[in-house]
């Protein structure tokens, strides 16, 4: 003890500064919306990182590092680039986020011009992972299957269960008009017309509206009864105000995640959201028996935050940082290209994590494995109904 002081002293006399390995740390970036409007889902889907992180410091860090998350608030594109690059010039190590599309759609170039490896955890749009990127990742899956998980699950659960067939189906899609929103309702289009269903109207609109008035009474004077409605949470809150006001009740509503998955939004619409059915990430009401962590991870979100998860954002979040995180240990060096090769190279079998996806990257960066699942509104809880493995409920058909 005595000459590790001594030594410290000399480095210290000649200018340089002694550090013990208890000091080492590796910085990491976020990039969500701590405010703003998207602002409750970007916490919500940061909390998640935040729980991995934590995790993996208690078990030793990074090789051996600490892991340090500094923070950056996006609430649009042109903040996401801003804050993004001052990450870049922060030394992180990877940057992680970001839960908006339009948002990842503006951080990532940042990262892949300065070589940073960008792990996306939540943000949907198809586009975001097509560009030739190296060093982009995303772990969820994107709108390209979102829109078609939509139809499939109204074509082989919904409409069977309703006792409809497709004579009688009018379909009208509804979406913001973000990359989220109009690459899920191009791929409802599209999915919708290869299985021979009626789309009677595909109407986008801003998701900051404060009136969809207008938009309901086309939908209602083009006798929609399937409504596919790819939202945030104001707009969804808004779409069944004001369809009740309009006397506008269709015998089905799918919702595709966002809004739809929050028990705000539950509790906002009332009594008139049971029954509804949503397409999302795994909630954290799934059946543990297929989730090995699941039960692990809702302990840790309770301790640190004193509530249970207000949607499946978190544990997406959560699951991705944690596969990203061990891929970066097994590269034993924060070298991009390393990193690279790890995440090309990390697997994971399909009911081995905590909300039962599978891990499979492609060349494009894009885990292939992951997927969304059916639930539905039922006595004001969210209930997954699908796949069966995870599910903890069967589906209501009472209209």
């Amino acid at each position: 003890m005595v000459k590790l002081k001594k030594l410290a002293l000399a480095f210290a006399a000649c200018g340089v500064l002694m550090t013990t390995a208890a000091s080492a740390e590796v910085k990491v970036g976020a990039v969500y919306p701590f405010s703003g409007a998207l602002a409750l889902l970007g916490q919500e889907s940061f909390r998640g990182l935040e729980i991995a992180v934590n995790e993996m410091n208690k078990a030793g860090g990074l090789n051996g590092e600490q892991i340090t998350i500094l923070k950056a608030d996006a609430v649009d594109p042109t903040q996401a680039v801003s804050e993004t690059k001052r990450l870049t010039s922060e030394d992180v190590a990877a940057v992680f986020g970001s839960y908006a599309s339009g948002i990842s759609y503006a951080a990532t170039p940042v990262t892949e011009l300065a070589g940073i490896p960008y792990f996306e955890l939540g943000a949907t749009a198809h586009k975001i992972t097509t560009r030739g990127y190296k060093y982009l990742f995303r772990s969820n899956p994107n709108t390209g299957l979102y829109g078609v998980s939509v139809v499939n699950a109204l074509h082989e659960t919904i409409a069977p269960g309703m006792g409809m067939s497709k004579d009688d189906i009018v379909i009208g899609i509804i979406h913001e008009d973000g990359p989220y929103g109009t690459d899920v309702g191009a791929t409802e289009k599209a999915r919708a017309s290869e299985l021979g269903y009626k789309v009677a109207e595909v109407l986008p609109y801003s998701a900051k509206t404060v009136d969809l008035s207008s938009l309901i009474l086309r939908l209602k004077g083009a006798g929609v009864n399937v409504v596919l409605h790819t939202a945030y949470q104001n707009d969804a809150i808004l779409f069944f105000s004001q369809a009740k006001a309009a006397g506008f009740d269709p015998k089905i509503i799918i919702g595709a995640g966002g809004g739809y998955s929050l028990a705000d939004t539950a509790k906002a619409v009332g009594p008139d959201m049971n029954g509804v059915f949503d397409l999302d990430f795994p909630q954290a009401s799934i059946n543990p028996e297929g989730a090995p962590g699941l039960k692990d991870f809702l302990s840790a979100y309770k301790a640190a935050y004193n509530a249970e998860p207000q949607s499946g954002h978190s544990l997406a979040n959560y699951v991705g940082a944690k596969a990203f995180l061990e891929a970066m240990a097994n590269a034993k060096s924060t070298d991009p290209d390393k990193i690279r090769e790890a995440v090309l190279a990390y697997k994971k079998d399909v009911g081995t994590t905590a909300n039962g996806w599978a891990f499979d990257f492609g060349e494009d960066g894009q885990n292939n494995a992951s997927t969304f699942y059916l639930m539905q509104w039922q006595k004001d809880d969210l209930v997954t109904i699908a796949p069966e493995n995870l599910a903890l409920g069967k589906p209501v058909f009472n209209k």
